[in-house]
């Protein structure tokens, strides 16, 4: 991992290209292919009304004949253009009909086959049903659930009577070849939902009831016989169906994948062009570029077009109505520092040409996590993750690779304030001997543990060591809450508002307050540590260095107006001004007090870490002397290192993503600018 990059994002320039009628397709293509431009559109002009064009309709449609096809076959799409896409023509456009109709025709087939069969197995179900009742067949036909009609129909119109019968009953002959009725004889069946429609269809056919033997009971069993040989055929049907379909799934997989990915391709180039303005020979495109890569990009674009194409560029103050919350903000980091971009951008994205916090945001981010989730063993866990998670990783794990690089730098993080404080997977005893050897080389007096948290009796000192322990805690916060303010300054004086860099609580007033507020904190803790080399006394000059920032803080709006010759001073009355000030100066006070107070949680969660892996290793130890107790004891160990891990470890990253939130950029995310999103070619919404 590399650790670079500059602390202001990258210099930007807008381009504004004027392309031909027969080149915007292969710039549109180069463009989404490489993301190097960060759009901007006329608003007004699209906001317009303007509609989606034929073209793009025509995309629309064949990606979802693809997709629906795709579906019934089970064949997985891509979700945007692969790096091997073309654009899609003639050939393309046959195949995908081609594909559709074979596959339409192939789905309709199987819905009437499953109907048919569907239809089959009730009716047969209700036959067999009332197959073997001790009733009459005159009483079968006043049944609630099933009617037959049985008679004679002349053979020429059995065909028209199933064909219009299709959605309501069953017609079965009851000939066969050898009885010589020449196949007269035919059997309905409907449920008595169908009986109107099966009785008004047979009437129109001139249709001859038999009577039925008095006494005739049960259900005749040409019905069932009919019937189940009707479903063999239907269930035969099935399976010859979904081999077919098995073998268009193979046959047409990878041509439905190439497909939709090319479509995909056309389609998002259409979809842009439709948001362009445009007049019937020339496209106008316009979005921002970094500096460094306009050169190369216009030469590229030149070369694709021969030389058809108009570019223009400009810097960022030579456009007057663009403000700085309009040009995108693309970072310069390595891959160490870039594995925290999310976690600020998830906060908000900084203005153009101030300060990027990232890389702040890295180092701190790591340091704090390490602090409290101190452990080698379970820091080697993280590591092993981000490793696995990361490009060499498998790909089961790859949607979780933006996650790679944070988990190997908190895990190595976790890994040296382990070592210190001499924990491996909750054991206190493993790292004592190299402890002892690095110590002894470097200060000729050698310790079991650099560092002890846990305040136990039989460790002389620990308590007061752990005392030092917070205050190092409070410490680091006082680095971050000035650095916040430092950057707030800063970035305020660059964008030229000066009222908030000088006069503000985040200002150099707020920065003035806090430094010499901690500076006389500090000359009271020596005092009460060792008072006989420090006195401590609350001088004149101290009310001076408190009184006279937090006046600035106070009458800040005042003073502004009357050093930039604005008039009235007091513009929205001095009461007004009065209560600004005095809860500002109040508000200034409590949030350093509390801003600085809450990295008190860094220690206090470092300790309840340190609490929870010695419960783990003496109740392991413990167990260990019942029977079985070293598989036991290794059980404990196991599982409570699993729970330490998951628990602690989220926990941890909350209060740690929470400092970072409330006690740095706060200080300085007071206006948000947007993110540098280049168009690429990505899933149609």
């Amino acid at each position: 991992m590399k650790l670079k990059g500059k602390l202001r994002p990258r210099k930007m320039k807008r381009l504004e290209l004027s392309i031909l009628n027969r080149d915007i397709d292969v710039v549109i293509e180069y463009l989404g292919r490489n993301a190097l431009m960060h759009l901007s559109f006329d608003e007004d002009y699209h906001q317009g009304g303007r509609q989606e064009g034929a073209v793009y309709r025509n995309i629309r449609e064949n990606l979802d004949r693809l997709a629906k096809a795709a579906a019934w076959l089970g064949v997985q799409l891509p979700q945007e253009p692969e790096e091997s896409s073309s654009w899609p023509g003639e050939t393309e456009a046959v195949l995908t009909e081609t594909i559709a109709t074979v596959v339409s025709l192939l789905s309709s087939r199987e819905s009437k086959a499953l109907e048919e069969k569907q239809k089959i197995e009730n009716t047969l179900n209700e036959a067999k049903a009332f197959s073997s009742l001790d009733a009459s067949y005159s009483d079968l036909d006043q049944l609630s659930y099933l009617t037959l009609r049985v008679g004679r129909l002349d053979p020429r119109y059995h065909e028209e009577l199933k064909h219009n019968l299709t959605d309501h009953a069953i017609v079965i002959p009851l000939d066969s070849e050898e009885s010589g009725a020449h196949g007269s004889r035919i059997l309905a069946a409907a449920s008595r939902k169908g009986r109107f429609a099966l009785d008004s269809e047979l009437k129109k056919m001139g249709f001859v009831s038999i009577e039925i033997p008095e006494g005739y009971r049960g259900i005749p069993a040409e019905l069932l016989g009919s019937l189940e040989k009707r479903l063999q055929k239907a269930r035969d049907e099935m399976e010859d169906i979904n081999n077919r379909k098995k073998i268009l799934g193979e046959e047409y997989g990878a041509s439905l994948a190439n497909l939709t990915a090319s479509y995909l391709l056309a389609a998002a180039a259409e979809q842009l062009k439709d948001m362009l303005v445009s007049t019937q020979n020339v496209y106008l495109l316009s979005g921002w570029v970094p500096a460094e890569m306009v050169k190369v990009l216009v030469k590229n674009l030149e070369e694709l077009t021969e030389g058809r194409i108009a570019v223009r560029a400009y810097n960022p103050e030579e456009l007057r109505n663009v403000g700085r919350k309009e040009i995108p903000v693309y970072m310069n980091h390595g891959s160490f520092v870039k594995g925290f971009e999310k976690l600020v951008f998830s906060y908000g994205a900084p203005l153009y040409g101030t300060i990027d916090p990232t890389p702040l945001v890295a180092i701190s981010f790591c340091l704090l996590f390490g602090i409290m989730f101190g452990d080698l063993g379970q820091g080697m866990v993280l590591f092993l993750l981000g490793f696995l998670t990361g490009k060499r990783g498998p790909a089961f794990l790859a949607r979780f690779r933006k996650f790679s690089v944070p988990l190997i730098a908190v895990g190595i993080a976790s890994m040296i304030m382990g070592f210190i404080t001499g924990s491996f997977f909750t054991n206190e005893e493993i790292l004592v001997g190299p402890t002892r050897a690095l110590t002894s080389l470097i200060t000729g007096r050698p310790v079991d543990r650099i560092l002890t948290i846990m305040p136990l009796a039989e460790m002389g000192g620990s308590v007061s060591r752990l005392f030092y322990f917070f205050g190092f805690t409070v410490g680091i916060g006082v680095l971050i809450n000035s650095l916040g303010l430092i950057v707030n300054t800063v970035n305020q004086i660059s964008l030229k508002n000066y009222e908030n860099a000088f006069f503000s609580k985040t200002g150099l007033a707020g920065i003035m307050v806090f430094w010499y507020a901690l500076f006389i904190a500090i000359r009271f803790i020596l005092a009460m540590i060792n008072p006989e080399k420090h006195n401590f006394t609350f001088s004149r000059f101290d009310i001076l260095g408190l009184v006279i920032p937090m006046a600035a803080i106070f009458m800040g709006p005042m003073l502004w107006r009357l050093l930039s010759g604005k008039r009235p001073l007091f513009h929205e009355g001095f009461m007004t001004f009065f209560m600004e000030g005095f809860v500002e100066v109040l508000d200034s006070i409590s949030t350093m007090v509390s801003n600085t107070v809450s990295f008190l949680r860094v220690g206090a969660f470092a300790l309840s870490h340190a609490v929870l892996a010695y419960i783990v290793f003496r109740f392991s130890e413990e167990v260990s002397t019942i029977p079985a107790g070293t598989l036991v004891g290794i059980l404990i160990l196991v599982f409570g290192n699993l729970i330490i891990i998951l628990l602690e470890g989220l926990i941890v990253t909350i209060q740690v993503i929470r400092l970072q939130y409330y006690e740095f950029f706060s200080k300085f995310f007071t206006e948000m600018g947007v993110e540098f999103t280049p168009f690429r070619f990505r899933k149609l919404q």
